[in-house]
């Protein structure tokens, strides 16, 4: 039995030397982060000599106790939600319209399109927000939400315009065939197997919308960075500007996290698997995302493929 590798496998130098290599990374991490701990932990002496407690003293944390704090972090989170929500589901529907436009056959519709795309797309969202507000006066909140999808919007139509064209063109000939309409057939059979292939790469794009929310903090949305650390560190005053910088942090990286575990969960239960089929034709584990799509199967026995019939 012999194994396939796509490298030579490393031998007694090339090991001794990664090892040597990941130690020596470990003590320089772990340098870093005693170093940052000693910069925390040691007071500040301003220029008239006054000495103020590190940022690590416990009189700098008393107000993690403090109800009113954790009341305002949740409106100030309440708004970046309902920001990154709202500017989700709009981005999703602005990346249909714009994948459906960029792959239309007429060249009159297909090269407009492509401009305002490659406009969206090398825009920095700040500007947009900035733009938004000052032309259109929409106020703070549509500022935000109107940039974010329109960018994500852009990038989300791209990702579809993709798993299109990786879709067999018998996709859309069996549409035709079967008396179809061109446009009736783009959304009936070849959208809905294009959006399930690209759905882990939408909702990647949509924890970064989530996170590009903070940008809102410029033109005077208050979600939770201007809430946080505006707002509470006037209240507050100057000392726990870090403990509220702490504070804010974590709660981004927790809903960040919370997202990003949903995103890996949906890429495992859509994974992108052929069905590869036992000697009496069962299928191991059921049919895959492929084979729902129409994609071919492997046979085991054999090693062709065979078309998978829905």
């Amino acid at each position: 039995m012999s194994t396939n590798v796509l490298y030579d496998a490393p031998g007694p130098k090339a090991r001794r030397t990664s090892r040597i290599i990941s130690v020596v990374g470990v003590v320089l991490v772990l340098a870093l982060v005693a170093y940052l701990v000693y910069l925390l932990g040691r007071p500040r002496i301003s220029a008239n000599g006054a000495v103020t407690a590190s940022v690590l003293d416990p009189s700098r944390w008393d107000i993690i106790l403090d109800r009113n704090l954790w009341r305002n972090i949740a409106g100030g989170w309440l708004a970046t939600v309902r920001a990154a929500a709202v500017a989700s589901v709009l981005a999703v529907a602005i990346g249909v319209l714009f994948s459906f436009l960029r792959t239309a056959r007429t060249a009159w519709v297909r090269i407009p399109t492509t401009i305002v795309l490659e406009f969206f797309r090398g825009m920095p969202v700040l500007l947009m927000m900035l733009f938004i507000l000052l032309v259109f006066s929409t106020g703070a909140f549509w500022a935000v939400v109107a940039a974010l999808a329109v960018y994500n919007g852009a990038l989300i139509g791209e990702a579809l315009r993709s798993g299109i064209a990786s879709l067999p063109r018998g996709q859309r000939e069996a549409g035709l065939a079967i008396g179809l309409s061109p446009v009736r057939t783009r959304f009936a059979i070849e959208f809905p197997q294009a959006f399930r292939q690209m759905l882990p790469i939408i909702l990647a794009q949509l924890v970064v919308l989530l996170k590009d929310t903070s940008l809102g903090y410029i033109v005077g949305y208050v979600e939770l960075t201007r809430r946080g650390l505006n707002r509470l560190g006037t209240s507050y005053g100057s000392n726990y500007t870090f403990t509220l910088f702490a504070v804010v942090l974590v709660v981004y990286l927790l809903t960040n996290l919370a997202f990003s575990y949903v995103v890996r969960v949906v890429d495992r239960r859509t994974g992108r698997r052929g069905v590869v089929k036992k000697p009496q034709g069962g299928g191991l584990g059921g049919p895959g995302l492929l084979a729902r799509t129409g994609r071919p199967s492997v046979d085991a026995t054999t090693g062709g493929s065979q078309a998978t019939s829905t």
